[in-house]
């Protein structure tokens, strides 16, 4: 009776503490090196193609830290054997980014058997481990999707150019569509994730962490593109507008739903539907701020002269896409959309289409402006009107 009781003992009391560990917040370090591996590829390759395959690249990174992040809400990360996990999972994090500059081309080898390693060996070893007799089905469940997404994984690194990208983006879409659809295998069924409860205060805290880590890592580049430039005037100009930037969406993601989606998870019947819905949300906010990161850089580099089309649509597309994640985010928690949110990136979009004449920094500008006017908005609309959390699934 007792290996039953200690494979039991590995799993999350939701009723005990529910802060992040101590080896999670050390295994997000590893994404700030990853999100600033990935902003430097793109800034070297900002074309149509270099766009799509560092999406393709951020979408893989991104399934890594959130199923991790399922993980950790599910079993206790106190627990050395979890610990363990996280830390393993943390090396070949740290692996797959030092990959990803290359990872298309000599670094194939490196990133794509990581990632199957990450994917396949996590969900075996939490089958061995136990826990509950749900949580090893679950894990039976991700265990056989993921063996499925390392063929065209494993497949495409032998291959090259166009090839290797349709396979990688079939990989990708294998994993993202299993969630989706709750992991549904044969004999087992789909895995009825989404009407448990989950430990509400950890998932979200994990979300906040990750989007801070995304913007630190924007402070972190404008900093380092900045410093060799011995404060000229037009790039400290822009230093600056570009922080201001990345305030202003800090505070347009972390006033109210931001600080209300543990409330709104704890309200509905289906906890781990909204937890699932809201991680997509915040994932188009993280790509969002890492673009608009790109865009910082840009107007660091040359913030005066001709601005071309793809660093226009850099600059505006990033925090265009920030305004979108986060009406979804609001929808989830409220089951309403602040106007503010479709106000900002339809201004944003005007911007885009009539600035094109401007310089990169003069751009930058309007699109302070168009996010203070929303982070303004935002703050009215919640004095006048506050709103308690009423998620869509109650």
């Amino acid at each position: 009776m007792g290996t039953p009781d200690r494979s039991v003992a590995l799993l999350r009391n939701l009723e005990g503490p529910q802060r992040a560990s101590f080896v999670e917040l050390l295994f997000d370090v590893v994404f700030v090196f990853a999100f600033t591996r990935l902003g430097e590829r793109l800034v070297e390759d900002l074309t149509w193609l270099g766009l799509y395959q560092v999406l393709l690249l951020v979408l893989a990174m991104w399934w890594v830290w959130y199923r991790m992040a399922w993980t950790t809400n599910r079993y206790d990360p106190e627990r050395p054997v979890i610990q363990l996990t996280v830390i393993a999972t943390m090396l070949g994090t740290l692996l797959m980014a030092a990959a990803l500059p290359a990872a298309f081309d000599g670094s194939a080898l490196v990133f794509a058997p990581v990632y199957v390693a990450i994917q396949v060996l996590r969900h075996l070893w939490l089958v061995l481990l136990g826990g509950d007799r749900y949580a090893q089905l679950v894990s039976v469940r991700i265990l056989a999707w993921a063996t499925v997404s390392a063929v065209p994984w494993i497949i495409g690194m032998f291959t090259q150019g166009s090839a290797r990208m349709v396979l990688w983006s079939l990989a990708v879409l294998t994993d993202y569509l299993g969630g989706l659809l709750d992991f549904p295998t044969p004999r087992l069924g789909r895995a009825g994730l989404r009407g448990r409860k989950v430990a509400e205060e950890h998932l979200t805290e994990r979300f906040r962490q990750v989007l801070i880590i995304a913007f630190g890592e924007t402070i972190l580049t404008s900093g380092i593109h900045f410093s060799p430039h011995a404060f000229e005037r037009d790039r400290t100009f822009a230093l600056v507008v570009a922080f201001i930037i990345t305030v202003l969406l800090w505070q347009i993601y972390f006033y109210r739903a931001g600080e209300l989606l543990p409330a709104a998870i704890v309200a509905s019947k289906a906890q781990a539907r909204v937890g699932e819905l809201a991680s997509y949300s915040h994932l188009i906010m993280v790509i969002g701020v890492a673009i608009s990161g790109v865009g910082d850089t840009l107007i660091i580099r040359e913030p005066v002269g001709h601005t071309r089309l793809s660093w226009l649509l850099v600059i505006v597309g990033g925090p265009v896409l920030f305004l979108t994640g986060r009406a979804l985010l609001d929808y989830f928690v409220f089951s309403h959309v602040s106007a503010s949110r479709p106000i900002g990136a339809i201004l944003l979009a005007v911007v885009a289409l009539t600035a094109s004449a401007l310089s990169p920094i003069l751009i930058a500008v309007l699109v302070a402006a168009v996010l203070a006017g929303v982070a303004v908005s935002n703050v009215l609309s919640w004095r006048l009107f506050p709103r308690l959390p009423a998620p869509p699934f109650r």
